[in-house]
């Protein structure tokens, strides 16, 4: 499912061509939760489509550049969704090249009607988000952008972000960090949702046959593949938390205690959002229920 990675990419801010009209080129901010850094995308020849700049650090702004061709021009950026590792470089790029900045709208929209709520009652989403973020022109679910001649067409997959967008272009599909290469997805309520996640799972996988090419991570040869361990693995943690409250665990720090052994000490923080956002799904099918607003140490009591 996953492709043979051991010489990808070849290095932040040298330009891979990876297939025709398919250029990367590789943000240099590696973390526990980027992997080997923010994928930037240059679609196209001649006039180029960015998708996902990335952090706005000026080795890898003058590396989208310098991995234009001579003659070549960006023509629009486009934003799969407004967290600090895709997004902010859209600012310095657009200005740089008079090139519009494309997006499903800022970082609040397409939140679910719980999530709004939820947000509106004070529940915190963590660090991350580009809260500055503003496209200068809004896409929505079933727009489609002509690149050389083939439709980008454009599909709103909430859940990791409420503003998340996906792109097909023929059989490749730009994933952002619904379907990453490398690791499962960070859920992180109130700017993601659990619920939404699986369903935009099921919609790309509806797709049929593609290639992934993710926001992190090599390549996916096998992108429905890809997709059912994804879902496989989400089904087996919610089963490993439902097991945990069973046994006792009263919040989401105790669930976590007990169900994320093996991950890293770096990785815990982002373990416990998706916890919390496995909960706030539980208790949308009224399998648990919170005593006040959902936290990671607001108490929960099983239903089933």
């Amino acid at each position: 499912m996953r492709e043979d990675d051991s010489g990808f990419p070849p290095g932040p801010g040298i330009p891979a061509r990876l297939a025709p009209g398919i250029r990367l080129v590789l943000a240099p901010n590696p973390s526990p939760m980027t992997e080997r850094g923010t994928n930037t995308w240059l679609l196209g020849e001649g006039r180029v489509t960015v998708l996902d700049p990335g952090p706005d650090l000026p080795a890898h702004l003058a590396a989208i550049m310098a991995a234009l061709a001579p003659g070549e021009r960006i023509e629009r950026i486009v934003v799969s969704h407004s967290h600090v590792d895709h997004s902010p470089a859209a600012r310095p790029l657009a200005q740089a090249t008079a090139a519009p900045v494309l997006a499903f709208g800022d970082a609040r929209a397409g939140r679910s009607a719980r999530m709004q709520r939820l947000g509106g009652l004070g529940l915190d989403g963590g660090e991350g988000v580009d809260r500055d973020f503003r496209p200068h022109e809004r896409l929505a679910d079933g727009d489609a952008l002509d690149i050389g001649g083939t439709l980008l067409q454009v599909l709103h997959t909430p859940g990791h972000l409420g503003n998340h967008l996906s792109f097909l272009w023929g059989k490749a599909l730009f994933s952002g960090d619904t379907v990453m290469g490398w690791a499962p997805s960070l859920v992180s309520p109130p700017d993601g949702d659990l619920t939404d996640f699986m369903r935009s799972l099921d919609r790309l996988e509806a797709l049929g046959d593609t290639r992934l090419y993710p926001g992190h991570g090599a390549p996916v040869a096998d992108g429905p593949g890809r997709i059912r361990a994804l879902r496989a693995h989400r089904l087996g943690r919610e089963a490993a938390i439902r097991a945990a409250i069973a046994d006792g665990a009263r919040d989401a720090e105790a669930v976590m205690a007990q169900v994320y052994t093996d991950v890293p000490q770096a990785l815990l923080p982002g373990a416990l959002r998706n916890v919390l956002a496995h909960l706030i799904d539980l208790e949308a099918r009224d399998l648990v229920a919170f005593d006040g607003l959902p936290g990671p140490r607001t108490p929960l009591a099983g239903r089933g």
